[in-house]
């Protein structure tokens, strides 16, 4: 959702300071709860609804802490703000938490919240393809910058492909029946089918490119001096979305509060969606938010060989399950 290779440049020098401080502060002493903030990758959604839920249940609070919810947006960087010690907790996907790092902006993910990418290709209805060779030649409108596109052209000749700026809208896309654009697999196929348009969507992770999506994320020195702050952010985590999972129409209720822009039905459409990208894969056996190092090491891989990672990467300094309550 943000113009990566060009904000994590112009970042990295004047955040590699403010990195090191964002973790100077330690465990805080006293009776109240510890205040903490936790910057979302894009405006409230169903994809953040174990945290809402986690806020409504009160289980932030029961767990010592009071969160305060900061919405995300275009103009919003989840990993900027953290790494500049304004907020302590942020969501991003696993692969800008890797560019950002490799820039020098040490982060560690906590917990995967979608273990699938809903990111996808859309087609009109009847243009549509199940194979990312057949996008040779087309219009496609593409966020500049973001990695999967880099992927694709990595393992398919689309040397045709005419690339035009992908800007949140619609408009042209609409006017083009051949032409292709980003989306989201729990969003934006909802958005057009409700105004009679019908659309096709094909997987990015069916060319094997899937990283974890709506990653909560520390800086590691934020982590290294507040690790009981962290496992009790964790605790409220899980049993936010272990609510949720249970609750989406009640805890739907405070996300639409929270964001006026997202009807119910929407939130309704994106929960029934994402439930296997949630509650699937790894997370059926190990419980939600689960990761892996063979995970994080195919996609620290994939961007290596991509040109996005300058160089490899432990995977074991990127994430830690330790605080996921199985």
């Amino acid at each position: 959702m943000e113009n990566r290779q060009k904000r994590y440049r112009l970042l990295a020098l004047s955040l590699l300071g403010a990195t090191v401080l964002s973790g100077c502060g330690s465990e805080a002493t006293g009776d109240g709860p510890k205040e903490v903030k936790l910057v979302l990758n894009w405006f409230p959604k169903a994809q953040m609804g174990g945290f809402f839920a986690a806020q409504s249940q009160a289980y932030y609070e029961d767990n010592g802490l009071d969160v305060d919810i900061e919405p995300g947006g275009p103009e919003v960087s989840a990993i900027q703000m953290v790494a500049a010690g304004q907020a302590e907790f942020g969501l991003a996907h696993a692969d800008q938490i890797l560019i950002a790092r490799n820039q020098g902006i040490e982060l560690v993910a906590l917990a995967a919240s979608l273990q699938e990418s809903p990111q996808a290709l859309m087609f009109h209805e009847g243009h549509g393809t199940d194979s990312f060779a057949d996008i040779n030649g087309r219009t496609a409108y593409i966020e500049p910058g973001i990695p999967y596109w880099d992927y694709l052209k990595s393992q398919y000749d689309l040397s045709d492909v005419t690339e035009l700026a992908y800007n949140g809208q619609h408009v042209n896309f609409l006017e083009n029946e051949e032409a292709v654009t980003q989306a989201f697999l729990t969003s934006e196929p909802f958005f057009l089918e409700r105004e009679g348009i019908g659309t096709e969507t094909l997987l990015i992770s069916e060319a094997g490119y899937n990283p974890y999506n709506v990653v909560l994320f520390v800086t590691k020195d934020y982590l290294e001096s507040n690790k009981d702050t962290v496992a009790s952010f964790m605790e409220a985590y899980t049993a936010g979305w272990n609510y949720y999972k249970d609750h989406d129409e009640e805890v739907n209720e405070v996300i639409h509060e929270a964001n006026k822009n997202i009807a119910l039905e929407e939130l309704a459409y994106e929960a029934e969606t994402q439930f296997e990208f949630v509650f699937g894969g790894d997370a059926k056996e190990n419980g939600v938010g689960f990761m892996t190092e063979e995970r994080w090491g195919d996609l620290i891989h994939q961007l290596v060989e991509i040109g996005q990672l300058q160089e490899t990467v432990d995977p074991n300094e990127i994430f830690t399950t330790e605080f996921l309550q199985h």
